[in-house]
């Protein structure tokens, strides 16, 4: 007998289907290297969206599945070769220091970008498999179980990755440079212009 799902509870299993696949879709994309270029702010969109949709699991109350037993609805998720790729993609990248549970101590620890994103893929498509084999159910029970347990947290710890390399990426330049632009901001003459053709900073523009 399958559980009646209410539609509430059906409405977030889609959704969080269509999360989940984005994220695999982005992930294996990124793994390809097919994009090197954009593929921290790729993996960043594709988390974050994450993130999100695994935050709605965790505010919910316990999903019950109809069954006592797990369905068997497909061969276990082998994430490896995603693991490898994203490591090879991320090398330079993929290490980072984190406190391993902030309620318990203040022990810190290595993880790597590729082990979150290749054990929240695993995590992700045993869900799928039992959304399409049409057990809503088990899928929602399964997301909301392994986002509490498992690829939540490393969701969460590869966010703030991530925005710290794009932060990194941006923001650190030679101080050279710095003091460089610096002095060009603030001695600006009336009427100098960037190399863009906008008017330099603090410069006021024509007509004002």
């Amino acid at each position: 007998m399958e559980a009646s799902l209410d539609a509430d509870l059906r409405v977030l299993g889609t959704a969080t289907a269509a999360v989940a696949e984005q994220f695999l879709s982005t992930t294996k994309e990124v793994a390809s290297g097919s994009s090197p270029g954009v593929a921290i702010p790729l993996l960043l969109l594709a988390v974050s969206d994450l993130v999100t949709a695994g935050a709605r699991l965790g505010a919910i109350t316990d999903v019950v599945p109809a069954h006592r037993f797990e369905p068997d609805d497909g061969p276990e998720v082998d994430s490896e070769p995603l693991r490898v790729s994203l490591a090879n993609v991320l090398e330079g990248l993929d290490a980072y220091s984190e406190v391993i549970d902030p309620l318990i101590s203040a022990d810190t620890g290595t993880a790597r970008l590729s082990d979150d994103l290749a054990d929240i893929a695993t995590a992700l498509s045993t869900g799928l498999q039992h959304h399409r084999a049409g057990h809503p159910d088990e899928a929602l029970w399964w997301w909301q179980f392994s986002y509490l347990s498992v690829w939540g947290e490393r969701a969460t710890s590869a966010t703030r990755v991530l925005i710290s390399l794009i932060a990194h990426l941006r923001l650190d330049v030679d101080d050279e440079v710095a003091a460089d632009a610096e002095f060009h901001a603030l001695h600006a003459t009336p009427g100098e212009v960037a190399a863009d053709g906008r008017p330099a900073r603090g410069t006021p523009a024509s007509g004002d």
